[in-house]
């Protein structure tokens, strides 16, 4: 019986505004590049997903400025490459610090808050877990979760990324909950779905961007509207 259900952050729970299609995009005019959605949201799976092997050898929190701004200009292209366009890393890295400049904000997206609401009231206990390098309080406070979440796990507290096992086990200990009797949702195959799988929680893919549609190891869905029916499949 499920007791417990995790969640990850950003790109599960929470987006950008504007959309990372709309700053890039404002951001690559200038240089004359032109992107698509799709291809930007296909280039940020690729991008994500490194940084997550990056996170698992060595954290961008541990790097310098320098260390950063290499990691990122590597990151950027592989944004843009999404869209068919190869531009050279000192490219990337121009446009990646016009990317910066833009203003945005991270918000909670449509189809989490009464999906939230909908587990608490199954007698679930909620837990966030998140590779942010800021303490996880102060995570739910911003993001208005505090009422919704029991708790929250962050990088900054662990010491360790997803998908080391720690930040998972941590988040089993307060839960109070085996790794088969949880759950974890996120949208990254390397830190939420094989770290989760590594600390024996059941995974859920979330594919918001559709990146992953021949994924069958778990459970993958593409919108919090689908997590409890996935719940009551599991139960």
């Amino acid at each position: 019986m499920i007791k417990a259900v995790f969640f990850d952050l950003y790109g599960t729970l929470a987006g950008f505004s504007p959309s990372r299609y709309e700053i890039q995009s404002a951001a690559c005019r200038q240089f004359g590049i032109t992107l698509t959605e799709q291809g930007t949201l296909r280039g940020y799976g690729d991008a994500d997903a490194f940084m997550t092997r990056q996170n698992a050898t060595f954290p961008l929190r541990d790097m310098d400025g320098e260390e950063i701004y290499e990691f990122f200009k590597k990151y950027e292209r592989k944004v843009i490459y999404g869209s068919g366009v190869d531009v050279d890393l000192e490219t990337a890295g121009q446009i990646w610090r016009a990317v910066r400049a833009i203003p945005y904000d991270m918000v909670i997206l449509d189809d989490v808050v009464q999906n939230l609401v909908n587990l608490k009231n199954r007698g679930l206990i909620l837990g966030l877990i998140s590779n942010m390098n800021s303490p996880g309080q102060e995570l739910l406070k911003k993001f208005e979760l505090e009422k919704h979440m029991d708790f929250a796990v962050t990088s900054y507290e662990v010491g360790t990324e997803k998908p080391h096992p720690k930040i998972f086990e941590r988040a089993l200990r307060l839960s109070r909950s085996s790794g088969n009797e949880s759950v974890h949702v996120g949208d990254q195959i390397g830190s939420d779905v094989d770290g989760a799988e590594r600390a024996g929680i059941l995974p859920v893919l979330l594919d918001r961007d559709r990146n992953h549609t021949s994924f069958n190891r778990f459970h993958r869905i593409e919108s919090m509207n689908e997590l409890g029916s996935v719940l009551d499949s599991i139960e």
